[in-house]
């Protein structure tokens, strides 16, 4: 067990390093996850169990990506034409040296034959042709310059999109091995909500997060702040789920008692990184339970902007952060260094008065006085910020460490990238 917690502002991990933990987390436990196979209209958002090779060459020889005529290009003009089309159902004739013969888009090529001249560039005058010089594999798609036999295409772990079913269908696979998706228990804490005076804002968006990055999410009620009935929940959950996800409760107030279980249960790996809003979470192995645990900020907006950024990696073996350029539409000046600050935005057209280039987006700061949300004049608030619902409507976040002038250039993080 980890002892007693210490809860010195020194002690608080980077965002970063909170990232890589819940990568390198991730690493220790998809081998203990069982496999099934998809089919491939099923493989979005899912991970593979082993690496995939490349059964053939693709193409499995060379065709045509023009109508025209097929030769050699060493060959001098003119050409003789042969007496035969080529298609793409038909199996090329042999054509010898000093021949041609008129092909289309996408039938094979002759075996003797690396170039063809398009038909508008051609002029056939009483079955000699002559048109424009070309070097060897002009509008050929030569055989194995898509993928090579027993190539390695996809590394065990990665993390497959929509877009991979292409290249794996025209390799004929029809079906993949992938891991089980995490089983992932969603908790609230707090007697208030417990009590139902209070709405529950988060677990359904930490459900919406988790199954969107490929996993399974099933909400657990709510306990109150009481600290056995903490505890016994979590550790009950462990015992049924890969992932315990709690919210709230991960503060040091009094009645924050989320971390002192954990402690109890297993071993905190960290608790609370330098982001704000969203600074109080914690990660933790259960190993007694076969379990890990995150513990989540209650307020909503921060509860949101530290799950994407430090617990995402965990479920998606991701921690890029894609970014669109903007102008700053305002400045916001943060209150204390050494944090980074994620700062909600809308995007919009460009604006004169931030002197950008007349294509430029630019960011406002959605929450400073200027936006529809005023929560703050100059100085960003994230204590504020964290509980306003309303922030959610921007479009991206700026991650920043430094104050931000009107007019800076910015790297806007879309909500997509970390909800998908």
């Amino acid at each position: 067990m980890s002892g007693e917690m210490d809860h010195d502002h020194d002690d608080l991990l980077a965002v970063e390093a909170g990232a890589a933990r819940a990568r390198a987390l991730r690493e220790r436990w998809l081998p203990r996850l069982g496999t099934e196979t998809v089919a491939l209209d099923r493989i979005a958002g899912r991970t593979l169990a082993e690496p995939i090779d490349a059964p053939t060459a693709v193409p499995a020889r060379s065709h045509a990506t023009m109508d025209g005529f097929a030769f050699d290009a060493t060959d001098d003009y003119p050409l003789d034409v042969v007496d035969s089309e080529i298609y793409p159902e038909d199996d090329p004739p042999a054509i010898e040296s000093g021949q041609a013969v008129r092909i289309a888009t996408g039938a094979p090529v002759p075996a003797s034959a690396n170039a063809v001249l398009k038909r508008e560039e051609a002029r056939v005058e009483e079955g000699a042709l002559t048109g424009t010089d070309l070097d060897p594999g002009t509008y050929v798609y030569e055989r194995g310059s898509n993928v090579a036999e027993g190539e390695r295409l996809f590394a065990a772990g990665e993390r497959l999109g929509p877009k991979d079913a292409i290249l794996l269908g025209d390799l004929g696979i029809d079906s993949v091995t992938v891991r089980a998706p995490l089983s992932v228990g969603l908790l609230a804490t707090g007697t208030e909500i417990h009590e139902g005076r209070h709405r529950d804002l988060d677990s359904p968006m930490l459900a919406g997060l988790v199954r969107s990055w490929g996993h399974d999410a099933a909400y657990e009620g709510s306990v109150p702040d009481d600290y056995d009935r903490v505890e016994s929940r979590i550790e009950a959950l462990a015992d049924e789920h890969d992932v315990v996800m709690t919210t709230g409760g991960t503060s040091v107030g009094d009645k924050d008692y989320v971390i002192r279980a954990l402690d109890s249960l297993g071993d905190v790996l960290f608790h609370r990184v330098r982001l704000r809003p969203g600074k109080p979470i914690a990660v933790a192995e259960l190993p007694d339970h076969d379990a890990v645990a995150f513990a989540i900020p209650g307020k909503p907006v921060g509860a949101h902007a530290v799950t994407s950024l430090v617990a995402r990696p965990f479920f998606t073996g991701e921690t890029e952060l894609p970014t669109v350029e903007a102008r700053m539409a305002r400045g916001v000046d943060i209150a204390t260094p050494g944090f980074v600050y994620a700062i909600p935005v809308t995007l919009d057209d460009a604006d004169a008065d931030t002197g950008a280039d007349a294509e430029a987006r630019t960011a406002m700061p959605l929450g400073h006085a200027d936006s529809p949300l005023g929560v703050y004049d100059r100085t960003f608030d994230p204590s504020v910020l964290s509980s306003s619902t309303r922030a959610t409507r921007a479009d991206g976040f700026v991650l920043t460490e430094s104050d931000v002038e009107r007019g800076d250039s910015v790297g806007v993080v879309p909500y997509p990238v970390v909800e998908r």
